[in-house]
């Protein structure tokens, strides 16, 4: 089990806004949320689309509360919030989880965007959140992996508009700083994961492989960045951390039982890119 990040890892995450572990879960805790997340029928049937603006639409179910399940385990565990604690320097709460859906040959893009260009409408007074890409499937160039501009988190928080049904940042600006800053392509093998600061500039392509890019990306907020006011994401609310071997032991309760008990948001109420065009 990891004991977090190093002081290294940490000063290096200040520096590009992003750090990506290797391997931080095995073969058997991904395996088990692959199954659970391609079996699940209460996902499927919460899951909706945003359309990209270039033609595709992008998958997902989200849900604010971590839940006693299998992917409540994954949000839970140690190894995860122990290094968002490290991240956040303060206790960090779950602020959301979901689950992106890129599926083999209709699975859409991302616009270029900040996690905070949606959630400062939320009354979310400061970035310190960390979101945590976990790699479900293989995430390649191929099936639409990842991108992110290095240290573009310092440029603050840009101004974004509606890009289709998503948030995008403003293009001109990310033209400029893509000059200036590093574009990479993130590819990740299952289980790997990618903490990542609200403020980064992150986007992915189309999904134009016949192989799903399915990750799971749990989000949490300090407490003392305890939004100042109520939004479809909740405020702060003590998490109850987990053993890091309650995933296999949860994991395997999971396929003994398909009941589970998530706090589904519904899409209605997904509203921190439509909120922009009401903004605007």
């Amino acid at each position: 089990m990891t004991p977090g990040l190093s002081d290294e890892q940490l000063a290096l995450y200040d520096r590009d806004g992003f750090h990506l572990a290797k391997q931080l879960f095995d073969p058997d805790e991904i395996e088990l949320l692959r199954r659970s997340a391609k079996k699940d029928k209460q996902l499927d049937d919460h899951s909706f689309g945003r359309g990209d603006g270039e033609g595709g639409t992008v998958r997902l179910s989200l849900w604010n509360h971590p839940g006693q399940g299998i992917y409540g385990a994954f949000a839970r565990c140690e190894r995860l919030v122990y290094a968002a604690e490290q991240i956040l320097r303060d206790e960090p709460y779950h602020y959301h989880s979901k689950m992106i859906m890129k599926d083999a040959r209709v699975g859409g893009a991302w616009a270029w965007h900040q996690d905070y260009g949606y959630w400062y409408g939320n009354g979310v007074l400061t970035p310190n959140l960390v979101s945590c890409f976990i790699a479900v499937d293989p995430s390649t160039r191929e099936n639409g992996c990842l991108q992110v501009i290095r240290g573009s988190h310092r440029c603050g928080r840009i101004h974004h508009k509606l890009t289709g049904e998503q948030a995008g940042a403003d293009l001109e600006r990310v033209s400029e700083i893509a000059k200036r800053f590093e574009h990479l392509h993130v590819e990740m093998a299952p289980g790997d994961v990618l903490f990542f600061h609200s403020n980064l500039l992150h986007r992915s392509d189309q999904n134009a492989s016949d192989h799903p890019r399915w990750s799971m990306i749990c989000c949490y907020n300090a407490k003392s960045n305890d939004p100042y006011k109520e939004s479809h994401h909740p405020r702060y609310t003590p998490l109850d951390r987990l053993p890091d071997s309650a995933i296999k032991q949860i994991g395997a309760r999971r396929f003994r039982s398909d009941k589970t008990e998530m706090a589904w948001l519904d899409p209605k109420r997904e509203a921190s890119a439509r909120r922009l065009e009401e903004n605007e």
